[in-house]
């Protein structure tokens, strides 16, 4: 493990500096922080608290509104996000039930912001029957009140379900962004993570999307899966790439507590390439137009909605989550239903949820005191391209950014950023060590409670 970040007073000579990066560059995939703070951080409340005295409080000018279906055909073998391999209707049903039982619960509590952002994700929300797919569009516009002329409204799918009914019903709904996980366009690469994908599957799904106006085309790749090849990742990103997507996410692969695939299955080839995949990955794309917008995130210059929709800040603040296993974000809590990867515990968790009859209280999260809201703010910025700029740092604390994180000016002195124009920016190499740099970013209380947490 790389020294804590809290270490850098101790650690301000080259040779320091020199020791942190080495040790930074030789375990860049030691966690992806893809929140802050992580759910695995996530305690019971006690004392439960009200929504609506947290609502009331929340200073985000606009909501971003999101529904969790935490349903899918099978579950890969990288995936520890709380899903359930369920294909059953009736199931399907009673979770639709519920999630307008609590969005009937939480409308007025919110209502007073509008929702400049709308996404669906899962699991696979698209597994879910045309009608049950249809029905989340009219529990966000005709009880959340969801604008869907001003609102960015974003849905997850996978090549199997992509059917034109259900196309169909994301073109009437005014969607402006597909999001669809490939992973690979080589059969025996999607076969080594458990995930049943036939590359003719892929193509007919594709040829589907390209038909339909949706102004935003996402597809979601992986790289490091057991027996691929340097050469073999290149040929999934070509293919991907062939289709013109306006957006395309470059995932490096994670084995995690209670994943499927193991360490071992990425060694068992040989070697970790993933650092070699990234960076050929990463040209590619850039030689062929795309924008790099942090270490996974590659899109079009001219990529975006033909709405004019509402401004919503990047740091995720007055996320509102609806659905079992959906996280919400206020400024001083994050809150959700309780996180488990078993599939018992999983489907235990979402029978509780649909059995209720009260959503009207935060009862598992994370309560952010003044120096977790800093650190938060600090990540969300500093992971991307786009940098963290001091004034608005100040603006919102009415703190110097590199004094209350001295550790800054080890990411300086090492190369892995710069400051250009009062914004603190990752050099490309930093970027492509944006996982080591946000893990060794997250605060000593934050860790403590992550490792302590107990998969079920």
């Amino acid at each position: 493990m790389y020294p804590s970040s809290h270490e850098k007073e101790s650690a301000s000579d080259a040779s320091a500096i020199r020791s942190w990066s080495e040790s930074l560059r030789s375990d860049p995939y030691r966690s992806y922080l893809y929140s802050y703070p992580h759910k695995t951080a996530y305690r019971e409340l006690q004392p439960r608290v009200p929504l609506s005295e947290l609502w009331r409080g929340e200073q985000a000018e606009t909501f971003f509104l999101y529904m969790h279906i935490p349903f899918c055909g099978a579950r890969c073998g990288f995936c520890n996000l709380f899903t359930l391999p369920d294909k059953r209707r009736d199931a399907h049903l009673q979770y639709v039930d519920a999630l307008e039982r609590q969005a009937r619960q939480w409308a007025p509590l919110v209502s007073h912001k509008p929702f400049a952002r709308f996404a669906i994700g899962g699991g696979t929300p698209t597994l879910l029957a045309p009608e049950l797919l249809d029905r989340l569009f009219d529990i966000a516009e005709e009880i959340m009140g969801l604008d869907p002329e001003k609102a960015s409204i974003s849905v997850e799918t996978s090549p199997e379900t992509v059917t034109e009914d259900r196309l169909r019903i994301l073109r009437e709904r005014r969607v402006d962004r597909v999001s669809m996980g490939i992973q690979s366009f080589i059969e025996a690469e999607a076969a080594a993570i458990y995930r049943p994908q036939m590359p003719l599957e892929v193509e007919r799904a594709l040829e589907l999307l390209k038909r339909e106006p949706f102004p935003i085309l996402n597809l979601d790749l992986i790289y490091g899966l057991p027996g691929q090849t340097a050469d073999s990742w290149l040929y999934s990103v070509e293919r991907a790439l062939s289709y013109g997507p306006e957006e395309i996410f470059l995932y490096p692969l994670y084995t995690r507590e209670q994943t499927i695939v193991k360490p071992e299955d990425i060694r068992k080839r040989g070697g970790d390439l993933r650092m070699e995949c990234y960076f050929a990955a990463r040209d590619l794309l850039r030689r062929s137009g795309y924008i790099q917008h942090s270490m996974r995130r590659f899109s079009k210059e001219d990529e975006g909605s033909a709405k004019t929709l509402l401004p919503y800040g990047c740091q995720e603040e007055g996320m509102v989550g609806l659905g079992c296993g959906a996280r919400s974000y206020t400024r001083n809590l994050h809150y959700a239903s309780r996180y488990a990867v078993d599939r018992q515990a999983t489907a235990s968790i979402i029978a509780d949820y649909v059995a209720a009859e009260r959503y009207d209280t935060a009862d598992y999260g994370f309560v952010l005191n003044e120096a977790e809201q800093k650190r938060r703010f600090l990540l969300k910025a500093v992971l991307h391209s786009e940098g963290l700029a001091f004034t608005a740092y100040k603006d919102r604390f009415g703190s110097d950014v590199r004094n209350d994180f001295p550790e800054l000016e080890m990411l300086l002195q090492s190369g892995m950023a710069v400051v250009e124009q009062g914004e603190l920016r990752l050099t490309d190499e930093g970027l492509a060590y944006s996982d080591a740099i946000g893990d060794w970013l997250i605060s000593p209380e934050v860790r403590e409670r992550m490792e302590g947490f107990g998969f079920a």
